[in-house]
């Protein structure tokens, strides 16, 4: 592992690490504590969502200072009211670890040279645009390209025997390596947030690595079976992992570690029926009845990580870790 060098932002001490995990481009992430505070603390992963956009990954989470990327701060405003989450979660005394995932930020493909198919996917789009006399900046244009390339990435994974959902949660996995090894994380105290495909990463997680003791879910909870079939195009390979549903429901994932959820639902999420959302909370009650694993919150809203939404998942972090 690399360090790349520290800055102290509004009280946050925010270090740039760099590492492999063995294949393709190095991960980038960025560890974030209290600036002045010595001492293991609670170590909490960042997971971004998928959104739509690769040409940022775990930035979008983290005010590095003047340096932030201009797309990672717009990425703020649309979905976090502005706010840095990693920033606010660390000021409340939580080493907080926030990495690229595989096939984002500085672990995206390059995609200079399209295949023949990739290209005239992407040309279709082109032409829209120009009918339409819309101008798209190079970062815009490539979160285009890569998003009809992750349909290759998960055809490929799958020739190979993985899936693209284990690729990404391969990357989670040593992320959390990375947290816990960290003098000034406290290994016994580790959790993870994360927003639509980032609450998705951290679902996954805690059911693969039981360390895990508390973990966010906002924006991606609904039964398997209500997106099927009309909700299957509002999702990526992230969420529909081939073969998963057969052996066990989203909702039912949550069993599967020791880890406590807190899952927030919004009632007018439009990637998700409100049906399916309410079969989701009713299976986790059913499941987790009787102890304290299970905290469902719905309310009203759409796709996004409000500022209350978390300043609740702060105070259930705080509580579990």
């Amino acid at each position: 592992m690399h360090d790349e060098g520290s800055s102290t932002v509004d009280g946050v001490a925010v270090r740039r690490l760099r590492w492999s995990v063995g294949f393709g481009p190095d991960t980038t992430g960025w560890l974030l504590r209290p600036a002045g505070v010595d001492g293991p603390l609670p170590g909490v992963l960042g997971l971004h969502c998928h959104g739509g956009v690769r040409s940022v990954g775990g930035e979008q989470l983290v005010d590095s200072g003047p340096g932030t990327a201009p797309r990672a701060v717009r990425l703020r405003q649309d979905w976090y009211d502005g706010r840095a989450p990693a920033n606010d979660l660390a000021r409340r005394g939580v080493a907080v670890l926030v990495h690229d995932a595989f096939s984002w930020g500085s672990r995206r493909f390059d995609l200079s040279r399209p295949t023949p198919r990739l290209a005239a996917q992407f040309e279709a789009h082109e032409a829209r645009w120009r009918e339409l006399g819309v101008a798209l900046d190079p970062d815009e244009r490539f979160d285009v390209l890569a998003n009809l390339h992750e349909d290759t990435l998960a055809k490929a994974a799958g020739v190979l025997g993985q899936t693209f959902a284990g690729l990404v949660v391969a990357d989670d996995l040593v992320a959390l390596e990375v947290l816990a090894a960290d003098p000034g994380t406290d290994a016994d105290r580790l959790g993870a947030f994360g927003f639509s495909g980032g609450g998705g990463r951290g679902l996954l997680l805690a059911a693969l690595d039981h360390r895990l003791r508390a973990a966010v879910v906002s924006c991606m909870m609904a039964t398997s079976a209500s997106l099927v079939p009309a909700h299957l195009d509002s999702h990526s390979w992230l969420l529909h992992v081939p073969r998963l549903a057969a052996w066990r429901d989203w909702p039912d994932l949550t069993a599967l570690g020791r880890a406590r959820f807190l899952v927030q639902y919004q009632e007018s999420d439009p990637l998700f029926p409100p049906a399916g959302m309410r079969a989701a909370h009713a299976r986790l009650q059913e499941l987790h009845a009787g102890g304290d694993r299970y905290r469902g919150r719905l309310r009203p809203g759409g796709h996004v990580f409000d500022g209350p939404m978390q300043d609740e998942a702060w105070r259930f972090l705080g509580d579990a870790l």
